[in-house]
C-alpha cells in the first residue's frame, strides 16, 4: 500500500462528534513523547499531526482519512500530559469506550520506544486490548537510538513479553527504516476487517 490521499477529517472525543462513514480505523497509540506525532507525519509523509515541544499535546481522537478507504486516528498520549484531573478522567472514559465499543475498529497500532522498552502503562494497554480481543500491531520507535544487537534484543524481549506471534516492528523516522514494512501490516489490519 502507498498513502495517495490524506485529509483531515477534524477531532472529538464523544461519539457524536466524530466521523459517521462505515469505514475501518487503525487506533496509533502510545506514552507521551514516545514519537508518535512524529511517526504519523512520517508515514503520511505531510506535517498533520502536531508535534509539540512538551509531550501530551493531543488531548481528542484526531481523523485521519487515508486514500477514501480507512482512518488512521491519532489518540491522546498517555502518561505524561498535564491537564487537570477532569479532563483525565473523561479522557480515560471516552478513550476506554472507543477502544472497547467502536465496531470499526480494525486494530491498534502500539509503539514503544526500544530505547527503554515496555513500561507499566504499555502492559496495560496491552493487557486491555488483548483481552477484549483487539488486533494489536506493536512497533518499537526511535531504531536509529540503538545499535542491531541490543535492537534484535530488544524485539525479541517484547516479543516474548507480549506472547507475539512475530517479533514487532522496528522503524526510525529519522532514517526511513520500516515505513514500507509498517504500511503492509496496515494493509492487513484493514483487510482483515473487511473479511469479518
Amino acid at each position: 500500500m502507498e498513502i495517495r490521499e490524506v485529509s483531515f477529517r477534524g477531532s472529538a472525543l464523544k461519539p457524536s462528534d466524530r466521523p459517521q462513514e462505515f469505514l475501518p480505523q487503525i487506533a496509533v497509540a502510545g506514552r507521551s513523547n514516545v514519537g508518535k506525532s512524529s511517526l504519523l507525519n512520517w508515514l503520511l509523509r505531510q506535517n498533520l499531526a502536531r508535534v509539540a515541544k512538551a509531550p501530551g499535546k493531543t488531548r481528542m481522537l484526531n481523523f485521519f482519512l487515508i486514500n477514501q478507504s480507512f482512518f488512521l486516528v491519532d489518540l491522546p498520549g498517555y502518561g505524561y500530559a498535564k491537564v487537570g484531573r477532569a479532563l483525565q478522567e473523561e479522557w480515560g472514559r471516552e478513550l476506554g469506550k472507543y477502544l472497547s465499543t467502536e465496531d470499526r475498529l480494525a486494530g491498534v497500532i502500539t509503539l514503544v520506544d526500544i530505547r527503554h522498552g515496555l513500561t507499566e502503562l504499555d502492559l496495560g494497554l496491552q493487557e486491555m486490548l488483548q483481552s477484549q480481543g483487539t488486533e494489536r500491531l506493536v512497533v518499537l520507535t526511535k531504531a536509529d537510538k540503538i545499535n542491531r544487537g541490543k535492537r534484535a534484543n530488544m524485539r525479541l524481549k517484547v516479543q516474548n513479553e507480549l506472547g507475539l506471534a512475530r517479533p514487532p516492528a522496528v522503524v526510525s523516522v529519522k532514517t526511513g527504516e520500516g515505513r514500507k514494512e509498517l504500511l503492509a501490516s496496515i494493509d492487513e489490519l484493514v483487510d482483515r476487517w473487511r473479511s469479518r
